[in-house]
């Protein structure tokens, strides 16, 4: 792929494909990993003012070049084009299936300097050994969270995994670790609040942004809804402190079991580090289900098979109501096209 003015028609041409030119917004699916279907509406404007931002985050000059190796109909891939054409430099399109292998190959050919995977594609890599070319500057990895344990290996790997936070509504990154960081073990947390947003906790701990690259407003059931003020109030907790994010949690993740207020996420993270790297953390879960005796039962889930030995040795160290009620393994978990669990639709398998 060249660099320059090739690059840039072939950017924008992406980004017509997917209507940018096609009035003053671009409309995203998206239901999360719990909620309903809806269409999050953004302008261009925006778009391109969190593109600039990222840009100059991880210092993309007109000589690197983006990897695009996500769906365009998602706002991280289309940030991947819109990022190429806000700094007209190269951009390099996988195309087809994603397979690691391919990937691999691919992005040592293109001579990729940045791009945006999922933990899940991540996971693929490390899980067949491949090692990063040496072209690559940063892996932006946004979509859920990567374990200390997988980013270390990442980078051990020579994957220079960088921890990002964002959502549709946000045009993309909200907060990203720095290529400083690189220089030091991965963390997932905290991260780097992008200098284009003003955040704060509200007194329940969820998160508030304020910035140009906000959404407009959302699309349900064929009606519009306009955002209302300044700021946007998400459902997720966080700590903020000295200008980094830390998240906490969806606020959905919280529930009462025996007239405790447990936290699901919380459980899950316990759950993984008793397990040593037993499992991969992309195939368990933890389903809170209404029960009329605990008023909720945990239902632990895994892809593949059940850990006896590992759920026993929780069991027996866990407090009454953090241990699960009962465990169940499935074929496989329903995802996204992204590899994001949809947590609702495992809920409804459960139930």
């Amino acid at each position: 792929m060249e660099r320059g003015n090739t690059a840039l028609i072939e950017a924008e041409a992406i980004l017509k494909a997917a209507f940018w030119m096609d009035g003053d917004f671009v409309n995203f699916q998206t239901s999360g990993s719990t909620g309903t279907a809806k269409q999050i509406v953004l302008t261009k404007e925006s778009l391109l003012h969190s593109a600039h931002a990222v840009n100059i985050w991880l210092r993309v000059d007109p000589k690197s070049i983006w990897g695009l190796a996500l769906p365009l109909h998602h706002v991280g891939g289309f940030g991947v084009a819109a990022r190429t054409y806000a700094a007209g430099c190269g951009l390099a399109v996988y195309e087809g299936k994603w397979d690691a292998a391919r990937f691999a190959v691919w992005i040592a050919e293109k001579k990729v300097t940045h791009v945006s995977l999922v933990p899940t594609q991540i996971h693929d890599l490390l899980a067949a050994g491949f090692q990063a070319p040496s072209s690559l500057l940063a892996v932006v990895v946004g979509g859920g969270k990567l374990t200390e344990a997988s980013g270390q290996a990442a980078r051990d790997k020579g994957w220079p995994a960088l921890a990002s936070y964002g959502m549709t509504e946000a045009a993309s990154q909200i907060a990203t670790q720095t290529l400083a960081s690189l220089a030091v073990p991965y963390a997932a947390a905290p991260m780097e609040l992008l200098p284009i947003w003003k955040a704060e906790e509200t007194p329940d701990g969820l998160l508030r942004i304020n910035g140009k690259a906000l959404f407009t407003g959302t699309i349900e059931q064929g009606i519009f809804s306009r955002r209302e003020g300044e700021w946007f109030t998400t459902s997720d907790h966080v700590t903020i402190s000295e200008n980094t994010l830390t998240p906490q949690g969806r606020a959905d993740s919280r529930v009462k079991v025996m007239g405790e207020l447990i936290d699901v996420e919380a459980i899950e993270k316990r759950f993984l580090e008793l397990a040593q790297g037993a499992i991969r953390e992309d195939t368990f879960a933890l389903i809170p289900i209404p029960d009329p005796r605990r008023e909720n039962a945990l239902i632990a889930v895994f892809e593949g098979y059940c850990p006896e030995e590992i759920i026993a040795t929780y069991q027996s160290q866990a407090p009454g109501p953090e241990r699960f009620t009962r465990w169940i393994a499935l074929e496989s978990f329903p995802r996204t096209d992204l590899g994001k669990l949809r947590r609702e639709e495992l809920r409804r398998i459960v139930l």
